[in-house]
């Protein structure tokens, strides 16, 4: 039987699927899969939560599934957020150092300086990341705590959230009979599992295609320096099948997956496909390259919204690792060719990776969020005595950034 303070749960609550994984970490750091469930999202739109007993019973029948296959009882997991109320900022204060040289005090001022800004009402903090610090305008350190300065600056990205959908997250978590150990930015998440030290070195450019929205994050020099949630993922594609075809939107889905292509010039014209029409009184047969010219309209004008939002933020010229797309339209045939056409960089689709165990289970895009979450969390000090179930809401907030300013710090 694996020690309770070896396991750790990511459950990622998407807009299409809730999908459970327990891993166990091992002691020489190694992380292994050792249960998985993955369950069908009927309670969300957009990343939110819009039917909370749908949304229970999913969470409820993905973690049974994965408490199956483990062998144990799952109290706390991890989870990521997403959606339109996400909001990425970048911010910067300066501070005079008083000693002789920079303390842990310093370095906590001036964060807190620079996140000391008025948010809206029903807005908050659920991450503070640290990109650099300048020492009398010396910049890239990473660490100043120790330095001879007289100036300290400190350059930050604050990622926000509705109170009110993180608290809706929380309750679906709890009326599920779980604890939440943490909340991360889906974005985050993901990174962790698919993304490597060098890229984010180097600079990437990571766009996880949910099914409600696609979150992108930007990072260079070892940091996060950008982060956006566009309004279009895959479940705007299958709605486009569905009008366009006039099917049912199940069907669509499956013919998405089955036939799909992102480039329509590569389907043979002459390659036909049964449709079944809405009411199922009739099979209809259509060419292929239709249902791919459905897909390309969508799926190209995802592409040029991404492009638009990185050329907007004046890093495009600095990606030299390109871009990495995941989550489960990604795996669309062609997508990867049509978004290095229009974003005129190298493109890679991203598979889990750093974890062991059962890997087949996991290894797909769809599921790099929720892989990302344990490893994310396994590299976290302490991760095993975070909140236990039943903290409030704020009671969690609170904790989680104590924790934070203690690793920082």
């Amino acid at each position: 039987m694996a020690a309770r303070d070896r396991i750790i749960v990511g459950l990622d609550i998407g807009t299409t699927k809730i999908c459970c994984i327990i891993t166990e970490q091992k002691e020489n750091g190694d992380l292994e899969v050792i249960g998985f469930g993955i369950s069908e999202s009927r309670g969300l739109r957009r990343g939110l939560v819009v039917n909370m007993e749908h949304t229970v019973e999913a969470i409820q029948s993905a973690v049974e599934d994965a408490e199956k296959m483990a062998g144990i009882r799952v109290d706390e997991v991890y989870t990521g957020i997403a959606g339109g109320h996400i909001q990425g900022i970048s911010t910067s204060a300066v501070i005079a150092v008083k000693g002789e040289e920079i303390t842990p005090a310093d370095k906590k001022r001036v964060v807190d300086q620079a996140t000391d800004f008025a948010k809206p009402v029903g807005v908050e903090t659920i991450h503070v990341l640290p990109q650099e610090f300048c020492v009398d305008d010396i910049g890239g350190i990473t660490d100043p705590v120790g330095m001879a300065g007289s100036k300290l600056e400190a350059h930050v990205h604050i990622v926000t959230g509705s109170v009110s959908a993180v608290s809706n997250i929380t309750k679906c978590s709890q009326k599920a009979g779980l604890g939440l150990q943490d909340i991360v930015l889906q974005q985050i998440a993901s990174a962790a599992s698919i993304l490597t030290k060098d890229e984010i070195q180097l600079g990437v450019i990571l766009m996880d295609i949910g099914g409600g929205t696609t979150d992108i994050a930007v990072f260079n020099e070892g940091a996060i320096r950008h982060t956006a949630v566009l309004a279009l993922g895959g479940d705007h594609i299958t709605n486009d099948i569905a009008v366009g075809l006039r099917t049912p939107i199940a069907e669509a889905e499956r013919l998405k997956i089955k036939y799909g292509h992102a480039i329509a010039s590569r389907v043979s014209p002459d390659e036909q496909i049964e449709v079944p029409s809405i009411g199922g009184d009739t099979v209809n047969r259509i060419p292929r390259r239709v249902l791919a010219e459905i897909i390309e309209s969508r799926v190209e004008e995802l592409f040029k919204l991404a492009y638009t939002e990185i050329r907007n933020t004046g890093l495009a010229e600095m990606m030299s690792a390109g871009l990495v797309l995941t989550g489960g339209a990604s795996a669309l045939e062609g997508v990867a060719d049509l978004a290095e056409g229009i974003m005129h960089m190298p493109v890679r689709i991203g598979y889990p990776r750093g974890i062991k165990g059962l890997v087949e289970l996991v290894n797909s895009p769809a599921y790099a969020t929720s892989v990302g979450l344990c490893i994310y969390a396994s590299t976290r000090p302490n991760h095993n005595l975070s909140a236990k179930k039943g903290t409030s809401f704020y009671g969690r907030i609170l904790d989680r950034m104590i924790r934070w300013f203690k690793e920082v710090f």
